[in-house]
């Protein structure tokens, strides 16, 4: 896998340059090597092919760019860590479903490595932490409230892939010192109230570049073959 570390790109060119690079892809074409691009993105919120247009509630200045990948609508801007594995699913020998564990479990790792506990929350890709206790190792247990599924968490890292031709691209977001205003504006991957936060408002004072190395790190860890 070759890593790319991009630094502050925009979206739109971004996106342009993963469809172009997927597409490319084809089996008349000798096998290449699966890419992993790091790089964080000017103010954008981003919507999926499922979003809606009623949850973004007040875009003001940030523009909306409609996408091809899955879920609805989230925020990058500076001081998110965006990484795009560039990943041929087929060669890997896994599916969707193994693919998204794995990209949460990067995550995961990488949360621990800060003193941080993600979960996991069915049904809702993504990781979210405890506000009240983000070092809390405790389980998320008990029936889910279905009025407010989310009480007592917090979001810190949204996930949207697409997979064309069994290779994916798009990817995670992980939030690490941002103005997390803007999320205000929109109801975050879809659900109203959700709260988002990221490793600053956790109490975690580190910078850019040293979570993008520990997370490309793990994230390579977990997709090379």
């Amino acid at each position: 896998m070759i890593l790319k570390t991009l630094g502050l790109v925009e979206y739109e060119s971004t996106l342009q340059a993963m469809r172009a690079f997927t597409e490319a892809r084809t089996p008349s074409v000798a096998a290449v090597p699966d890419e992993l691009w790091l790089c964080e993105h000017p103010s954008t919120y981003t919507q999926g092919l499922a979003g809606k247009a009623d949850h973004v509630l007040s875009a003001g200045a940030i523009p909306v760019v409609q996408t091809n990948r899955g879920g609805q609508v989230t925020y990058h801007g500076p001081g998110q860590v965006v990484a795009y594995p560039l990943i041929d699913l087929q060669r890997l020998g896994i599916y969707v479903r193994e693919y998204v564990f794995r990209l949460e479990t990067a995550v995961l790792q990488t949360l621990d490595g800060f003193g941080v506990t993600g979960h996991r929350v069915a049904g809702a890709p993504g990781i979210y932490v405890r506000l009240d206790d983000p070092q809390s190792h405790a389980a998320l247990t008990g029936p889910v409230d279905p009025l407010d599924p989310f009480r007592g968490l917090g979001k810190v890292a949204a996930l949207g892939i697409k997979v064309s031709r069994h290779c994916a691209y798009h990817g995670v977001a992980l939030n690490v010192a941002m103005d997390l205003q803007p999320f205000s504006g929109i109801n975050p991957c879809g659900y109203a109230g959700l709260a988002t936060v990221d490793l600053a408002t956790l109490g975690v004072y580190t910078d850019w570049p040293t979570v993008a190395q520990r997370f490309g790190e793990r994230l390579k860890a977990q997709l090379e073959g």
